[in-house]
């Protein structure tokens, strides 16, 4: 079942001392919203759509959703000049990081036909 914002921040309170990797963070985790990400980066929708190669529209739409592609979010933060990291909270244990992007495992697609079998 999926926990409430207050939930969350409960959770978040508890780990907020601690880095996935047991180093402590220099401030705990704050709740953000895209909109004031963007708006930190002193960027205007107008520029960041420039740099996604999209809309305005598009970014006021992705500023509002609730649920994304995690390419998607990790295009815009890097685009306003920050790093996406995945982390996952649970009780009594240290916050982990997800490794969403494990390339190392990710096999390239090949393209083109099956090479075809020499007949006898």
């Amino acid at each position: 079942m999926a926990k409430k914002h207050k939930d969350a921040t409960s959770i978040r309170a508890q780990h907020s001392g601690q880095h996935a990797d047991g180093l402590a963070l220099a401030e705990p985790m704050a709740l953000t919203t895209l909109k004031d990400l963007r708006k930190r980066a002193g960027q205007t929708q107008e520029e960041l759509a420039a740099a996604l190669g999209v809309g305005q529209d598009t970014i006021s739409r992705l500023e509002k959703r609730s649920d994304m592609l995690l390419s998607t979010l990790r295009h815009y933060v890097e685009c306003i000049g920050g790093q996406l990291a995945l982390v996952a909270t649970f009780p009594d244990q240290p916050p982990m990081v997800i490794d969403y992007r494990d390339e190392k495992h990710i096999e390239p697609k090949k393209r083109g036909r099956k090479p075809a079998l020499d007949s006898p």
